[in-house]
């Protein structure tokens, strides 16, 4: 294959093109042009920049501009060509400009593709972290909307996935929105990991030239909450640096792995085995034989995600692991999982808001469960603790009344005081009042307990984090 004009920007070493086979497999403009938008804006306010220490002409700066419009206006309605043999989105649209506005040819002084990309996905990230926070939001409000709705309807919680003590819907709710809530800090942390300016780095070593990083960066919007500007401070850092890659995709991973617990208890709430739960519909498909069939298929697609966002994640940290400094092209491929990451996030969470917004409890099933009486066997434990009876003394002696129980064939409940109080003299009478469920909860009324005031202290907490 012969030289060709279009790899006029790196080209001029070689006598020869690359071969087709290495067009297909270095391209990356299939993916990376997801980024136009960005790279436009990078390009603005880098040849505002030139213009400002005098590498541009005022002319020049706006020829350039006007080409940047147009390309920005072709680009949002899909009507720009993108050629595969041009590499990456960064050589497309300076190919593109450069043949409509000769003044262009200037535009690439003092910069490099290196720290070009860099800042590309750093603008990248910092609009993502956006759209994450807003679903995340919408589904820590989905949460606590039904978290409000279910406040007296009780259940059994659960560890090791076997009856353990009640509590309400609501406070089981407010478990998943308080992972929710974190996932909400982790990700403003990344966004602002991602807040420092790249460009001006250069491949490696920055440039001889007179340029104004700080200018740069404050065209672009990379300014603390004090209005500070912020550049990364070493060159080689700057271009080789993926830790914002990999810091956003384990939010990613954390949030896929949250969405995935909830559907895994949804799943199992509305099995027949448990009944707590009916899903929405427009949520749920059925079977191609069984026509009854009323499957779960969202929150199972949500829990098979969650893997994927992992392996995203586990892509990136292998990739990286090994790279000496600084730019290899290795990490053109660290785009892909971080786009896939980002999409599988979105869409997962807007499924879960709304599963969470539609779903309805089966009061009656959930009041069935709830009224076995073993679930309250630590109660008692308690109530025998309040008569001074030692801790791990009173756990081995309702210990002694469930076997009883159980060896009696009925409720633990229904015991009789002559049964228990030949287990420990501390019985009384009053020993059966531990069995009232409502009255269980009301005497958690600690912080983070599932209490009904505290239950409906977290959720007036958790809305005023939403603002």
């Amino acid at each position: 294959m012969s030289k060709s004009s279009k790899q006029a920007t790196w080209g001029g070493r070689f006598s020869k093109g690359p071969a087709e086979l290495m067009l297909r497999f270095s391209e990356s403009v299939s993916f990376d042009q997801r980024l136009a938008l960005f790279d436009l804006q990078c390009s603005e306010a880098h040849s505002a920049m030139l213009e400002e220490v005098g590498i541009l002409s005022t002319s020049e700066k706006e020829a350039i501009h006007a080409g940047l419009a147009t390309l920005r206006s072709e680009i949002e309605s899909g009507e720009f060509a993108w050629d595969m043999s041009l590499e990456d989105v960064h050589m497309n649209i300076e190919q593109v400009l450069t043949e409509r506005v000769p003044e262009a040819a200037k535009l690439h002084t003092a910069r490099s593709r290196n720290d070009q990309v860099a800042t590309d996905m750093r603008l990248f990230f910092k609009a993502a972290c956006t759209e994450l926070q807003s679903a995340l939001e919408a589904v820590l409000t989905a949460l606590l909307d039904q978290a409000e709705k279910t406040q007296q309807i009780y259940i059994p919680g659960y560890t090791h996935l076997q009856r353990a003590q009640p509590v309400s819907v609501a406070h089981h709710l407010l478990a998943y929105a308080e992972m929710i809530s974190r996932d909400l800090t982790r990700v403003a942390a990344v966004q602002d990991q991602a807040n420092w300016c790249p460009l001006g780095s250069g491949a490696i070593a920055g440039t001889t030239l007179p340029i104004d990083r700080e200018s740069s960066a404050q065209k672009l919007g990379f300014v603390d909450q004090d209005g500070n500007v912020r550049v990364t401070q070493n060159s080689m850092d700057a271009v080789s640096d993926r830790d914002v890659h990999l810091d956003f995709t384990y939010a990613c991973s954390v949030i896929g792995i949250h969405l995935s617990r909830l559907a895994e208890d949804l799943i199992l709430w509305c099995s027949s085995e448990f009944g707590f739960v009916d899903l929405p519909q427009n949520f749920c498909t059925g079977s191609s034989l069984m026509p009854q069939k009323k499957n779960p298929d969202a929150m199972e697609l949500v829990r098979g995600k969650s893997g994927r966002v992992v392996g995203d994640l586990q892509t990136l940290l292998t990739m990286v692991k090994g790279l000496p400094l600084t730019y290899n092209r290795d990490l053109q491929e660290d785009k892909p999982p971080v786009f896939d990451a980002l999409e599988q996030s979105l869409i997962s969470l807007q499924v879960v808001e709304g599963v969470v917004s539609g779903m309805e409890m089966i009061q009656d099933k959930c009041a069935e469960a709830v009224a076995d009486p073993a679930l309250l066997a630590t109660d008692v434990v308690d109530y025998l603790v309040q008569k001074g009876v030692p801790f791990r003394n009173a756990h081995h002696i309702i210990g002694a009344l469930v076997a009883l129980a159980e060896e009696k064939s009925m409720p633990l409940n229904e015991l009789s005081l002559q049964d228990v109080q030949g287990v420990d003299e501390h019985f009384e009478a009053d020993w059966v009042d531990c069995f009232d469920v409502v009255k269980a909860l009301e005497s958690r009324e600690k912080i983070g307990m599932p209490g009904p005031n505290e239950v409906k202290s977290q959720i007036a907490r958790l809305r005023r984090k939403l603002g």
